[in-house]
């Protein structure tokens, strides 16, 4: 008997949001699945480098130029292409550079998501722009990305797989961080109602949850009491690192996930136990 192997993924052509990040989930998402034979189309903001971080600049990192670098070095196929999720029609423009180089579309991975910045405080003391900035990048950027890309799914008649990169913190609903725990939550529920509708042409719709990631978003608190504390009420005693999350994209978007639809997953080290 032979062992297991994911398999329905060589060939096929993957959307990557937000992979431009040296430490980070969207860039092993990527380089994941350009190792197991997808053609990869992943996008960044094209932050400038002066906002990048000292080790990102000591690297002389390029964002996704730099993904897309590291994938080629092995002899994948990629492509960076500068884009706004929250902007419709740069989605748009988005699909139609895809096509025009690859001529498909197979797999929508909607990582991108907002930095953590002045939202993290209590609602009444929240500025309003920093409430948009969240629900702008992280729930209608996933949305816009849903909308144009599942069209073309349906229309294109040979089905999908479609993985929002929502967080724990849509269950765990925290305090001080109520735009991205409504964020995510709005993830969860646009990724159950969109599988409903989208399952009879044989696109799937999940949802991963991560919990605390070992990336660049926490750099606030390593070496801090407060990470020795995180860490503490994770089951497993440790952060996760961004290939754990890669490797189940890779499944969800696999023949062997294919029965997978409508779930918004935990992958936390026994963090949450909301489902």
């Amino acid at each position: 008997m032979q062992p297991l192997q994911l398999t329905g993924l060589e060939g096929k052509v993957a959307i990557v949001t937000g992979a431009g990040r040296m430490r980070s989930i969207g860039r092993p998402i990527a380089v994941e699945m350009a190792r197991a034979g997808c053609m990869v189309v992943l996008t960044g903001t094209g932050r400038p480098q002066d906002q990048y971080p000292e080790d990102e600049k000591a690297a002389g990192w390029r964002d996704i130029d730099s993904v897309v670098d590291e994938i080629r070095a092995f002899g994948g196929t990629a492509l960076a292409v500068v884009s706004d999720v929250g902007d419709e029609a740069a989605v748009r423009a988005l699909l139609a550079r895809t096509l025009a180089e690859y001529a498909r579309v197979d797999f929508i991975v909607n990582n991108a998501g907002a930095a953590r910045g002045r939202d993290r405080v209590p609602v009444v003391d929240m500025p309003v722009d920093a409430w948009d900035t969240v629900i702008r990048v992280n729930l209608r950027g996933t949305f816009l990305m849903c909308k144009v890309f599942g069209q073309h799914l349906i229309d294109a008649g040979h089905g999908g797989s479609i993985v929002n990169i929502s967080s724990i913190a849509g269950k765990l609903l925290p305090p001080n961080t109520t735009a991205y725990a409504a964020s995510k939550a709005g993830i969860q529920a646009l990724t159950a109602g969109m599988a409903q509708e989208v399952g009879q042409y044989k696109i799937r719709v999940n949802a991963i949850c991560p919990g605390l990631v070992d990336t660049v978003r926490i750099d606030d608190i390593r070496g801090t009491p407060a990470w020795d504390q995180a860490t503490a009420r994770i089951a497993l005693h440790r952060m996760g690192a961004g290939e754990e999350i890669a490797h189940a994209v890779m499944f969800l978007c696999s023949d062997q996930g294919a029965w997978f639809t409508g779930q918004s997953i935990n992958l936390d080290g026994g963090h949450a136990v909301q489902h």
